[in-house]
C-alpha cells in the first residue's frame, strides 16, 4: 500500500516535471514594405509602436517604439521574446509606419505570443 503510494506520487512529480520543460517559443513581428507596383523595399525604416491590449496591461514597454530596416528582401523584423513569459497569455497590437525617403505608410499587426506575425505595409 505505501509503495503504491509513492509510486503514484513519483508518477506525478514526473509529469508536472516534463510539462514545466517546455522550451518558450520565439515572438516574432515580420513587416513587409511594398512599394505601389509590389515591388519589395530595401533601406525603408520601419517603426512599431505598441497599444496595449487585455493580455498586455503592465507592460509599458510596449508603448516604446522600437524600430528596424528592411533588408534586401523588403523584411524588417521584430523580436518580443523580452516581454511574453511562458504560461502568459496575450496579444499585443501595434501601429507600423514604414518610411523612405518622402514615402510613408501606415498599418496595425497583432502580435501573439510564440507566434511570428506578418504584415505588409505599401508605401
Amino acid at each position: 500500500m505505501l509503495s503504491r503510494s509513492i509510486l503514484t506520487l513519483a508518477i506525478g512529480a514526473a509529469i508536472i516535471s516534463i510539462g514545466s520543460c517546455r522550451k518558450k517559443e520565439d515572438t516574432i513581428a515580420k513587416i513587409y514594405v511594398l512599394d505601389q507596383n509590389n515591388s519589395r523595399v530595401a533601406g525603408a525604416t520601419v517603426e512599431l509602436i505598441g497599444e496595449e491590449t487585455g493580455g498586455s496591461e503592465g507592460h509599458g514597454s510596449l508603448r516604446a517604439p522600437k524600430t528596424a530596416t528592411t533588408n534586401e528582401q523588403g523584411e524588417a523584423t521584430f523580436n518580443y521574446n523580452d516581454i511574453y513569459q511562458l504560461g502568459q497569455c496575450g496579444v499585443a497590437v501595434f501601429k507600423i509606419k514604414a518610411s523612405l525617403g518622402g514615402a510613408v505608410g501606415n498599418g496595425i499587426i497583432k502580435v501573439e505570443q510564440e507566434e511570428t506575425s506578418e504584415e505588409t505595409v505599401f508605401i
